[in-house]
């Protein structure tokens, strides 16, 4: 199906963002690391006295984590002092801070694959492979290793994985068996099914997905790894590569033929939005945000949603398999000690199994093997995340310090493809683009 530049534009759904709120701010006590100041009383808490600063995202997993504050500081006698921001603000504020040298904050969240490498390169995380290994019983090895990998910069341990993500694929289930359809496995059952669904003159369209150009990168990764391609490989840039323009090519004919008006201004609000207004037949994106789907408050098909494993390519089901969101250490700490015990509790196996049991998918694998692990999810998808969590990619963007240059310039690829443009000379120009970034990167 043809579909105009015109239409492709058209105004996306529009999305209200909330103001973000800031928790009440505090500085960290900055006596030395070790314990509480002087020469603890017998029986006296471990970090009586201290005070820790702990910064998070407004996200699910920092409200999951808040009101289990108060028995921490009971047990440890350490007081944590909390402040929340938008991602956005988030990312501003710590560079601000770190930039400055600030011994606060003393723990963060952070975004591993959009921060990691330039927070580590700057030298403002603290290694924490010493500390995963001190205590037997965190059992490190629990973690998934791509989970792991994700927060992992030059070999070393740059932060603990509190939140995975996989891709995979959102479907309408009334619509496929009204239409005899099977789930699809592959990527050209995929594309059959797409086509077979899609009719836009009932307002019912095949196949949603990001458009934006920063955004779509995440979920065009999927398609990237599962026909055997990556964005880089060696600090050579690899995405003018056969396989890689297969991907793209797919990624950018579902959403320009089989789409819905306005899928160039999606990202996955929007893309999200209009699945749960139930005038979409598939959607693919990250399992975080099934809530958006699921939930009768925002979805009129919160009863008929499915969940698969990502489609096969030439490579196989490759989907993203990655920490989306992790913890932190502010390598100008005054209170490293104390900050690892707060990291080692949030990252335990009990505390993992309460903010999982919130919705939040944890990297232990023994708390998704329980029962109880697993009730903040449908049934229908946990058996879809411990299958994508076997295997997968670490990453779902360029690996480089400079990320949102590298999304731009990669996404620029199925723009030009969707509005008409010869797609292989859009990957030979995202290619020089993407390798003058990873040079300039490595210069640094």
């Amino acid at each position: 199906m043809k579909t105009s530049v015109k239409r492709l534009l058209g105004v996306g759904l529009t999305t209200v963002m909330a103001t973000g709120m800031l928790a009440a701010c505090g500085g960290g006590n900055n006596t030395p690391s070790g314990g509480a100041q002087g020469q603890a009383a017998p029986g006296a808490k471990p970090f009586q006295g201290k005070t820790l600063t702990l910064v998070t995202a407004n996200h699910p997993w920092g409200e999951a984590i808040k009101p289990l504050l108060p028995k921490f500081e009971e047990q440890t006698g350490m007081k944590v002092e909390v402040q929340s921001f938008f991602e956005d603000q988030l990312t501003q504020k710590l560079t601000v801070q770190f930039t400055t040298g600030s011994t606060t904050p003393d723990v963060f969240m952070y975004r591993p694959l959009q921060e990691g490498q330039l927070f580590y390169k700057n030298g403002w995380v603290q290694p924490l492979d010493d500390y995963v290994t001190k205590d037997p019983s965190y059992d490190f090895g629990d973690f998934t290793k791509a989970a792991v990998s994700s927060t992992t910069v030059d070999k070393k341990l740059a932060g603990v994985p509190i939140i995975t993500e996989q891709e995979i694929l959102y479907y309408r289930k009334d619509l496929l068996q009204k239409a005899g359809i099977a789930v699809p496995k592959t990527m050209d059952e995929l594309v059959a099914a797409v086509k077979k669904l899609h009719d836009p003159k009932n307002e019912m369209y095949g196949f949603v997905a990001r458009g934006q150009r920063s955004p779509l990168i995440t979920q065009v990764s999927s398609f990237l790894y599962s026909e055997g391609a990556d964005f880089m490989k060696d600090g050579k840039a690899t995405v003018n590569s056969p396989e890689a323009i297969k991907a793209f090519s797919t990624y950018a004919d579902l959403l320009k033929n089989y789409g819905p008006p306005g899928v160039l201004n999606m990202s996955w609000p929007q893309a999200i939005g209009i699945f749960a207004q139930g005038k979409v037949a598939f959607y693919t994106d990250a399992n975080s945000i099934y809530q958006n789907a699921t939930d009768p408050s925002k979805s009129t098909i919160a009863d008929k949603v499915g969940f698969a494993v990502f489609p096969s390519g030439s490579a196989g089901s490759k989907p993203y398999n990655i920490t989306s969101w992790g913890l932190a250490m502010n390598s100008k700490s005054a209170n490293k000690d104390a900050a690892w015990e707060f990291i080692k509790w949030a990252t335990s196996k009990e505390i993992v199994l309460q903010t999982q049991q919130k919705g939040n998918p944890g990297a232990r694998m023994s708390v998704w093997d329980k029962p109880e692990g697993t009730t903040g999810f449908p049934a229908e998808l946990v058996p879809v995340i411990k299958e994508s969590s076997k295997g997968g990619v670490d990453h779902d963007r360029p690996t480089v310090i400079s990320v949102g240059e590298a999304r731009d310039a990669v996404g620029a690829i199925v723009l030009k493809a969707m509005t008409g443009e010869d797609i292989k000379a859009a990957a030979e120009q995202a290619n020089k683009e993407l390798q003058t970034i990873i040079d300039k990167d490595n210069s640094k």
